[in-house]
């Protein structure tokens, strides 16, 4: 876009900046940040607890699917707790698939898939890459991305 003669751009970089602005790699760069999706889902449950089930939005947006406010809480942690579990792709075929039984939250590390000592070893990243799930940041935040065992056992 130009603005007074300048050409500007807002682009979008997964997981880690590529630039030096506001400190380099700053926390919470994404859309998936535990306590916001917390929020969002705990919020969500509430309202579904006062209107109930006859109030429904379309969710997806633009595919004609409505579903109440509960389903699209569940929608939301089911596609939130996936990055904690491993990748079932291939499970039903004979040939393993390359991401079979990763983590996408350990996208980039072979050894918590292949290594008995690390593969049933699940770390709350302070980040998640939008793309991939992959965590980024701190890796032992157990305080708010611990929150996925709140919303996992209510």
């Amino acid at each position: 876009m130009n603005i007074n003669g300048q050409s500007v751009q807002l682009q979008y970089t997964p997981a880690e900046s590529d630039l030096g602005m506001f400190g380099g790699n700053s926390n919470w760069r994404e859309p998936i940040w535990m306590p916001v999706n917390y929020l969002l889902i705990e919020s969500l449950l509430k309202f579904h607890a006062y209107y109930g089930d006859d109030f429904r939005v379309e969710c997806p947006v633009s595919l004609g699917e409505f579903l109440s406010l509960r389903e699209v809480a569940l929608m939301f942690l089911s596609r939130l707790s996936q990055l904690f579990m491993p990748n079932t792709e291939g499970v039903d075929s004979q040939q393993e698939a390359p991401n079979q039984g990763r983590r996408p939250i350990h996208s980039l590390n072979l050894e918590y898939k292949t290594d008995a000592n690390f593969k049933d070893l699940v770390l709350f990243y302070e980040y998640f890459d939008g793309d991939t799930g992959r965590g980024v940041g701190a890796s032992h935040q157990t305080g708010w991305t611990g929150l996925i065992a709140e919303l996992l056992f209510n």
